[in-house]
Order: structure tokens, then C-alpha cells, then sequence
């Protein structure tokens, strides 16, 4: 009885472990306004000045948003909102629009 105890702990010790350590490498989600400062198509970023005067490089995957900056729905010195996860390094986009709604 005593060996099976001790395996069935061992279990949830490893199941645990493994819990937390998913938990700890759960994407950084982050929220920022500011103006396009620079779009790069071709590289699939633009640069936001946030209102706190930081630079922070997106990398937008997206078609949509790609589109709007081919046709310049969105450009340069437009007030946007961005949310982003950090994965692999970047900051990649989950929402970007023009804080005008449009």
C-alpha cells in the first residue's frame, strides 16, 4: 500500500510541476496606444511611438491588417491600439487598429 501511495504522489507531483511550468511560459499579453511612427510590408512590422514615448516594433500577421497598411487605411502618424503577445522574441500582434474605431 505504502509503494502505491508513493507513486500515486510521485504522479501528481510531476503533473503539478508540469502545470506550473505551462503557466510560467504563457505568452505576455500587452496593450498599447500611440501613433504609427513606420510601416515595413515588406517585413511585415510597424513601429508604435506609445504615448509614454517608447518605440515598439509589431510584427502583424495578419492578411486584414496587412491590407489596410498596403492601401493606407492605416499609415504613418495614425493613432491606433495595439494588443500583442511576445512569442519567439516579437511582438506579434493580436489587434491593430486606428483608435477611431475605423
Amino acid at each position: 500500500m505504502k509503494t502505491s501511495r508513493a507513486i500515486i504522489l510521485t504522479v501528481l507531483a510531476i503533473f503539478c510541476l508540469a502545470l506550473l511550468t505551462g503557466i510560467a511560459m504563457a505568452e505576455e499579453k500587452v496593450s498599447i496606444k500611440g501613433k504609427v511612427k513606420s510601416i515595413n510590408v515588406d517585413a511585415k512590422t510597424a513601429v508604435v511611438a506609445t504615448e509614454d514615448g517608447k518605440d515598439v516594433t509589431i510584427t502583424v500577421e495578419d492578411e486584414e491588417t496587412l491590407n489596410k497598411f498596403k492601401d493606407g487605411r492605416i499609415s504613418t502618424d495614425d493613432d491606433v491600439k495595439v494588443k500583442y503577445v511576445i512569442k519567439d522574441g516579437k511582438n506579434v500582434a493580436t489587434y491593430f487598429k486606428k483608435a477611431a474605431g475605423c
